[in-house]
């Protein structure tokens, strides 16, 4: 396919912009400039694959406490190849597989980075199975090791054990030697066995009751996105010396009003059972708590997937152009992992 140009004879790229609250539909599919010469310290890398996400899900509600005005373009992380670098970067790393955070703007064929953020991705590495291993698998390292510090021998529950985050979040657990508990809906439960853990319908099944059965003495950690009432029935499952890692808000997804809203009632509840001298410990994750550690987190994930020891779990593949389907199938609650976008995939379908 020949490459498209502007007026000034200047390359042209694709890029999916989210221009207002809506459904999936409202998603726009748009030519641009591509990326010029980087500037100082930054980088520019040719994606192959960049994730689709619950952020996106809420960002498209407006209701992600951390998303830009509209229009924008998401994407939350990438893998892809470096063609240029700006002065003062290592010519070296043209032409090396890279990794990245981006929390928006990888929803493109071509995206300008900051140099230093950028990971290498180990050889032989499948694009689509990296990316599903940034965002979720640095998340959930991160709850695993930094915020939970799971050892072995420990019970802990993982709620959502077949999305995205909890699919690894189950794997990371028993790679530390824990046993997992996990709830998912009935339909997704050979799935969450075949990750090694003990499965629990969450519409089915009183879970605080399921959970007694299993570890009558109670959990060593609860890893919670779900947010809203059931937050309390994570706190009361801990045993003495558990940990609570609470790290979205799914449940208030289609409440009103400010979108931090959700959160303050979260990060009100963390604050009071912290202060609380029970022996159990609450808190609230997000992906950037530990920024330094972050690139260094994302390695040793990226190692474990390049060693086997971890499995990406991507549910499908799909064009670019299909971003709109792609977040649709999230939004459905159909899909088990991750869904991910990658620009080479759509190149017969692209705008004329």
């Amino acid at each position: 396919m020949m490459t498209k140009t502007n007026e000034t004879g200047a390359e042209m790229g694709i890029e999916v912009v989210m221009p207002r609250e809506g459904g999936p539909e409202v998603l726009e599919v748009a030519r641009r400039d591509a990326p010029r010469r980087p500037k100082a310290g930054e980088a520019v890398v040719r994606v192959e694959a960049t994730g689709v996400s619950f952020a996106e899900v809420q960002m498209l509600k407006g209701r992600y406490f951390m998303q830009p005005k509209f229009p924008f373009v998401p994407g939350y992380d990438l893998v892809g190849e470096v063609e240029s670098v700006g002065e003062g970067v290592d010519g070296g790393l043209v032409g090396q597989r890279v990794a990245a955070l981006t929390q928006t703007g990888s929803w493109a064929d071509r995206v300008a980075l900051d140099a230093k953020n950028l990971a290498p991705v180990p050889d032989g590495l499948d694009s689509a199975d990296a990316v599903a291993a940034v965002t979720n698998g640095v998340t959930a390292w991160q709850m695993i090791h930094r915020a939970a510090s799971v050892r072995p021998g420990q019970t802990v529950l993982v709620h959502g054990a077949s999305g995205g985050v909890g699919t690894l979040l189950v794997q990371l657990a028993r790679l530390a030697g824990a046993e997992v508990i996990g709830t998912a809906s009935a339909s997704k439960h050979e799935h969450v066995r075949a990750l090694g853990a003990i499965p629990i319908d969450y519409r089915g099944e009183d879970v605080p009751q399921r959970v007694r059965e299993i570890s009558p003495g109670g959990l060593d950690a609860v890893f919670d996105h779900v947010g809203g009432p059931g937050l309390v029935d994570s706190w009361r499952m801990l045993r003495r010396g558990g940990t609570l890692v609470t790290y979205g808000s799914a449940s208030t997804l289609g409440d009103t009003g400010h979108r931090l809203k959700p959160y303050l009632p979260i990060v009100g509840q963390v604050l009071l059972w912290s202060a609380m001298p029970n022996g159990k410990r609450a808190t609230f994750y997000y992906v950037q708590r530990w920024p330094k550690l972050f690139k260094e987190d994302l390695s040793t994930v990226l190692s474990l997937l390049a060693e086997g020891k971890i499995e990406a779990h991507v549910d499908r593949r799909l064009p670019l152009e299909r971003a709109a389907e792609a977040l649709g199938l999230l939004v459905s609650g159909k899909v088990s992992g991750k869904v991910v976008l990658m620009p080479g995939l759509g190149a017969e379908s692209r705008l004329s």
